[in-house]
């Protein structure tokens, strides 16, 4: 199963804090808007994104379709065969997406300790 680029999305209390925090261990804003509450940080590979009064809780993210630089990737699994794929498993989903759907879509499911998993396709 080919889930594309992986981030980690933070809910964050301070977005300023957590910017210059994260800044600190030489990561910087690679997407996102403060006036839209969020920002994605990046240091090489790695990418965070800070999210202010979004969400709850942490969520592991991936991006199929997308590399690490949210570049196009041509060969990739489609959300609609992941969810398939992870339904077939006995993976319960929280969120579906149309299975007769095109291009973006996303999922979440939460793995055995609670934590969310979000398939998130914008291509």
């Amino acid at each position: 199963m080919k889930l594309g680029a992986f981030s980690i999305s933070l809910s964050v209390k301070n977005l300023q804090a957590s910017k210059e925090f994260y800044e600190h261990l030489g990561f910087s804003v690679f997407a996102g808007s403060e006036k839209q509450n969020y920002l994605i940080m990046k240091n090489e590979q790695t990418l965070i994104g800070l999210f202010h009064e979004m969400f709850e809780k942490n969520i592991l993210t991936f991006n199929p379709g997308w590399d690490q630089e949210a570049g196009l990737v041509e060969d990739f699994d489609d959300v609609r065969s992941i969810q398939n794929e992870l339904q077939s498993k006995g993976i319960k989903l929280a969120q579906e997406t149309d299975p007769n759907a095109n291009g973006p879509g996303s999922i979440l499911f939460f793995d055995p300790d609670g934590n969310a998993i979000l398939i998130d396709q914008h291509v």
